[in-house]
């Protein structure tokens, strides 16, 4: 399990280095146009959750706290979540680079923000929400 969990992270850096150090070069634009870039941390998650639809599907239809905690407890749980967590990230990373570049937003107000999406998802894509509405306001006067 550590192997496929530490795969999963070098398939996605590569993506994030790119938005967030590189972000006006041509490749870089390229490769993130492509919503693919997050098919293979999504596969990782398919062949994790797969074999074990039937009691994933029962535990998650009515889950309680207790049932989560003892799915995400075991390192192919942790995993699994991890994999999901990378995918969704990436995803709202790639949402975030593109809608930037579509507003002319700078990289460098940007950046940052595309970092704590990395680091701490639902916190980064907070602070671009907040990025994008100031830049929004200013752009009006």
């Amino acid at each position: 399990m550590e192997t496929i969990f530490s795969l999963s992270n070098l398939l996605v850096l590569p993506f994030w280095a790119l938005m967030i150090f590189l972000p006006h070069w041509r490749w870089t634009k390229r490769l993130i146009a492509s919503p693919l870039i997050a098919v293979p941390t999504a596969l990782i998650y398919a062949a994790l959750v797969l074999p074990q639809i039937g009691s994933l599907l029962g535990a998650l239809a009515n889950p309680d706290v207790n049932t989560i905690a003892q799915l995400l407890g075991t390192p192919e749980g942790t995993t699994i979540g991890w994999a999901h967590f990378l995918t969704f990230d990436l995803l709202v990373g790639r949402w975030a680079y593109l809608d930037s570049r579509q507003k002319n937003i700078s990289a460098w107000l940007v950046s940052p923000a595309l970092f704590m999406v990395l680091m701490l998802g639902p916190l980064g894509f907070l602070l671009y929400l907040v990025v994008r509405a100031a830049h929004s306001r200013l752009e009006t006067k």
